[in-house]
């Protein structure tokens, strides 16, 4: 009987010590490669093969749009697209591309990608050709929007006055980055626009100004409606060059050089249309500007008539991240210098 209970204890015995052994090789460290596998995979969310995007129609009115998830050939009809997809590190998938005379954009003007027309007109059999899974237009192309639909989904971008520049931009870009799984990139991208715009805003405070834009030896006043509306909306300028109820958002309103003398503004801003998009032969803004008549306001005797250094930036890619930036600096560079 002795014999008996010694074996059933020492069989006991054995049986606890193979539990705690399995149980320390459980909470060790090394698992097997399967269960590891196994949880991989399932904390792993799956990728998407399509997103759906707010795009704006053929009408300029919001969509909802689908497209291909990391799209690997992209046409570009936009300058301010391109803008974006080149600072968010995908512009390797760009296979065909409008002119621009933008100089942060040449690299994408060569041999090895397609020419595909210019911002106002598309060359629908190049941009065929290069069978894109995505293309992007901006507005002077919305015209074109069913038919480059044909080829494509079509992705059209605008900036929002009311919403304002730079949050028009943080949107858009948000928007592209969502195609590629790069929206965390965004705000890094965009750090220091709210701050610059303060800053401006600061100077800006009590202000008045008129904007507007030199163009076939006229001068025509904008509102905050349509271009450069940044000065006047963002940053705060008082702009009295019109009516708040006048549109001027495609070409601004043409103005008499005695209207600017009865204004007599605190600052006069310049866009060259005319420098923009290389008119041949035009006048400089500066020679139409500087006439008997407005060298007599107070604008210019205090040295306060901004010329925009990059007038192609704010008249053809507004909504792009470093065409933002330029912007910026030809503000800050003429209003908060040293000699201000």
């Amino acid at each position: 009987m002795k014999k008996i209970l010694s074996l059933i204890l020492a069989l006991s015995m054995l049986a606890a010590l193979a539990a705690c052994s399995n149980t320390g090789d459980n909470s060790s460290p090394s698992a097997s490669p399967e269960a590891s596998t196994a949880g991989s995979n399932s904390a792993q969310p799956e990728t998407p093969t399509q997103v759906t995007i707010t795009s704006l129609n053929g009408s300029g009115k919001p969509v909802e749009l689908t497209v291909p998830y990391d799209p690997q050939r992209i046409a570009i009809l936009d300058m301010a697209s391109l803008d974006i997809l080149d600072a968010l590190g995908v512009g390797d998938r760009v296979v065909g591309t409008a002119s621009t005379s933008l100089d942060y954009l040449q690299d994408y003007i060569n041999d090895d990608i397609a020419n595909l027309g210019t911002i106002k007109e598309a060359d629908l059999e190049a941009v065929m050709a290069c069978e894109p899974d995505v293309i992007f237009i901006g507005g002077r192309l919305s015209a074109s929007y069913d038919a480059l639909s044909q080829i494509a989904p079509v992705v059209y971008l605008a900036t929002d006055t009311q919403l304002g520049v730079v949050e028009s931009v943080r949107q858009n870009a948000t928007a592209i980055a969502s195609l590629f799984g790069l929206e965390a990139q965004v705000e890094e991208l965009m750090a220091d626009f709210n701050s610059r715009i303060q800053a401006l805003a600061d100077f800006a405070a009590d202000h008045t100004a008129i904007v507007g834009m030199v163009t076939s030896g006229s001068f025509n006043v904008l509102g905050n409606d349509g271009r450069c509306s940044l000065i006047g909306r963002e940053i705060g300028f008082e702009n009295i060059g019109v009516d708040a109820e006048i549109d001027t958002s495609t070409h601004g309103n043409e103005a008499s050089f005695e209207f600017i003398v009865d204004k007599d503004p605190d600052f006069i801003f310049v866009m060259d249309r005319d420098a923009a998009i290389q008119t041949e032969g035009a006048q400089l803004a500066q020679d139409v500007l500087e006439n008997d008549l407005v060298m007599g306001t107070r604008a210019y005797q205090d040295g306060h008539i901004v010329y925009l250094a990059h007038p192609a930036v704010w008249y053809t890619a507004e909504g792009g991240i470093t065409a933002l930036d330029l912007m910026l600096q030809d503000l800050e560079s003429e209003l908060l210098s040293a000699s201000r």
